[in-house]
Protein backbone atom coordinates (compact mmCIF):
# COMPACT_ATOMS: atom_id res chain seq x y z
CA UNK A 1 0.00 0.00 0.00
CA UNK A 2 2.95 2.45 0.16
CA UNK A 3 2.28 3.59 -3.40
CA UNK A 4 -1.46 4.05 -2.84
CA UNK A 5 -3.09 7.15 -1.43
CA UNK A 6 -6.34 6.64 0.48
CA UNK A 7 -8.87 9.02 2.00
CA UNK A 8 -10.68 8.85 5.31
CA UNK A 9 -13.91 10.73 6.01
CA UNK A 10 -15.02 10.97 9.64
CA UNK A 11 -18.04 12.37 11.42
CA UNK A 12 -17.22 13.55 14.93
CA UNK A 13 -19.62 14.41 17.71
CA UNK A 14 -18.41 17.89 18.66
CA UNK A 15 -19.73 17.53 22.20
CA UNK A 16 -18.06 14.22 23.11
CA UNK A 17 -15.29 14.13 20.46
CA UNK A 18 -16.45 10.60 19.55
CA UNK A 19 -15.99 9.46 15.97
CA UNK A 20 -19.54 8.31 15.17
CA UNK A 21 -19.11 7.56 11.47
CA UNK A 22 -16.23 6.95 9.13
CA UNK A 23 -15.43 5.58 5.69
CA UNK A 24 -12.22 4.86 3.79
CA UNK A 25 -11.88 5.15 0.01
CA UNK A 26 -9.34 5.40 -2.77
CA UNK A 27 -11.12 8.53 -4.02
CA UNK A 28 -12.26 11.68 -2.28
CA UNK A 29 -15.79 12.38 -3.40
CA UNK A 30 -19.37 12.71 -2.22
CA UNK A 31 -19.78 8.93 -2.00
CA UNK A 32 -16.99 8.79 0.59
CA UNK A 33 -18.41 11.50 2.83
CA UNK A 34 -21.99 10.34 2.33
CA UNK A 35 -21.05 6.83 3.48
CA UNK A 36 -19.44 8.26 6.64
CA UNK A 37 -22.51 10.43 7.24
CA UNK A 38 -24.88 7.49 6.77
CA UNK A 39 -22.79 5.44 9.18
CA UNK A 40 -23.17 8.22 11.79
CA UNK A 41 -26.90 8.58 11.17
CA UNK A 42 -27.42 4.83 11.55
CA UNK A 43 -25.43 4.76 14.79
CA UNK A 44 -26.88 7.87 16.39
CA UNK A 45 -30.37 8.27 14.88
CA UNK A 46 -30.21 12.03 15.49
CA UNK A 47 -33.26 14.16 16.09
CA UNK A 48 -33.89 17.22 13.91
CA UNK A 49 -31.92 20.30 14.88
CA UNK A 50 -28.41 18.91 15.04
CA UNK A 51 -25.71 21.13 13.61
CA UNK A 52 -23.41 19.53 11.05
CA UNK A 53 -20.15 21.45 10.72
CA UNK A 54 -17.61 20.79 7.98
CA UNK A 55 -15.00 22.47 5.88
CA UNK A 56 -15.93 23.86 2.47
CA UNK A 57 -14.87 20.79 0.49
CA UNK A 58 -16.97 20.11 -2.58
CA UNK A 59 -17.85 16.66 -1.22
CA UNK A 60 -19.58 18.31 1.79
CA UNK A 61 -21.29 20.98 -0.30
CA UNK A 62 -22.68 18.60 -2.93
CA UNK A 63 -26.41 18.49 -3.43
CA UNK A 64 -26.58 14.80 -2.43
CA UNK A 65 -24.77 15.45 0.86
CA UNK A 66 -26.81 18.54 1.72
CA UNK A 67 -30.01 16.67 0.80
CA UNK A 68 -29.13 13.83 3.19
CA UNK A 69 -28.51 16.33 5.99
CA UNK A 70 -31.84 17.96 5.22
CA UNK A 71 -33.60 14.57 5.41
CA UNK A 72 -32.56 14.21 9.06
CA UNK A 73 -33.30 17.84 9.90
CA UNK A 74 -29.68 18.93 10.26
CA UNK A 75 -28.54 22.53 10.08
CA UNK A 76 -25.55 23.00 7.80
CA UNK A 77 -22.53 24.94 9.08
CA UNK A 78 -19.36 25.34 7.06
CA UNK A 79 -15.98 26.79 7.96
CA UNK A 80 -15.40 30.41 7.14
CA UNK A 81 -13.22 30.91 4.10
CA UNK A 82 -9.58 31.04 5.12
CA UNK A 83 -10.22 30.26 8.80
CA UNK A 84 -8.14 27.19 9.60
CA UNK A 85 -9.21 27.19 13.27
CA UNK A 86 -12.88 26.86 12.38
CA UNK A 87 -12.62 23.08 12.10
CA UNK A 88 -10.21 22.57 15.02
CA UNK A 89 -11.90 19.48 16.48
CA UNK A 90 -11.62 17.59 13.21
CA UNK A 91 -8.04 18.75 12.69
CA UNK A 92 -7.14 17.56 16.18
CA UNK A 93 -8.75 14.18 15.52
CA UNK A 94 -6.79 13.67 12.30
CA UNK A 95 -3.56 14.79 13.95
CA UNK A 96 -4.05 12.18 16.70
CA UNK A 97 -4.99 9.49 14.18
CA UNK A 98 -1.88 10.12 12.10
CA UNK A 99 0.50 10.38 15.05
CA UNK A 100 -0.88 7.45 17.06
CA UNK A 101 -1.82 5.06 14.25
CA UNK A 102 -0.95 5.88 10.65
CA UNK A 103 2.69 6.94 11.06
CA UNK A 104 3.42 3.88 13.23
CA UNK A 105 2.20 1.29 10.73
CA UNK A 106 2.76 0.02 7.24
CA UNK A 107 -0.46 -1.35 5.87
CA UNK A 108 -0.26 -4.38 3.60
CA UNK A 109 -3.40 -3.59 1.62
CA UNK A 110 -6.45 -1.35 1.49
CA UNK A 111 -8.32 -3.99 3.51
CA UNK A 112 -5.56 -4.03 6.14
CA UNK A 113 -5.61 -0.22 6.38
CA UNK A 114 -9.38 -0.25 6.72
CA UNK A 115 -9.28 -2.88 9.48
CA UNK A 116 -6.47 -1.19 11.42
CA UNK A 117 -7.97 2.29 11.14
CA UNK A 118 -11.34 0.90 12.20
CA UNK A 119 -9.75 -0.78 15.19
CA UNK A 120 -7.98 2.42 16.17
CA UNK A 121 -11.07 4.59 15.83
CA UNK A 122 -13.47 2.22 17.59
CA UNK A 123 -11.28 0.52 20.20
CA UNK A 124 -8.60 3.12 20.93
CA UNK A 125 -9.74 6.64 20.08
CA UNK A 126 -13.39 6.27 21.13
CA UNK A 127 -12.87 3.84 24.04
CA UNK A 128 -9.46 4.59 25.56
CA UNK A 129 -7.98 7.89 24.41
CA UNK A 130 -8.20 10.51 27.14
CA UNK A 131 -9.24 14.06 26.24
CA UNK A 132 -8.39 17.02 28.44
CA UNK A 133 -11.55 18.77 27.22
CA UNK A 134 -13.60 15.82 28.55
CA UNK A 135 -12.11 15.84 32.06
CA UNK A 136 -9.52 13.29 30.92
CA UNK A 137 -12.12 10.71 29.92
CA UNK A 138 -12.42 8.86 26.61
CA UNK A 139 -15.42 9.84 24.47
CA UNK A 140 -17.52 6.72 25.10
CA UNK A 141 -17.07 6.97 28.86
CA UNK A 142 -17.82 10.70 28.81
CA UNK A 143 -21.07 10.03 26.96
CA UNK A 144 -21.98 7.20 29.31
CA UNK A 145 -21.40 9.29 32.42
CA UNK A 146 -23.34 12.22 31.00
CA UNK A 147 -26.34 10.03 30.11
CA UNK A 148 -27.28 12.38 27.24
CA UNK A 149 -26.08 10.46 24.21
CA UNK A 150 -29.46 10.66 22.49
CA UNK A 151 -29.25 14.45 22.46
CA UNK A 152 -26.03 14.56 20.48
CA UNK A 153 -25.42 13.46 16.87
Amino acid sequence: LPSCFIYLACILDGWSRRCVGWQLSRTIDTQLTLAALNHAITLRRPEPGLIHHSDRGVQYASSAYIERLSEVGAQVSMSAKGNQDDNAKAESFFKSLKREEVYLNQYESFTDAEAQLGRFIDAVYNQKRLHSSLNYLPPVEYESLSNTTEKHP
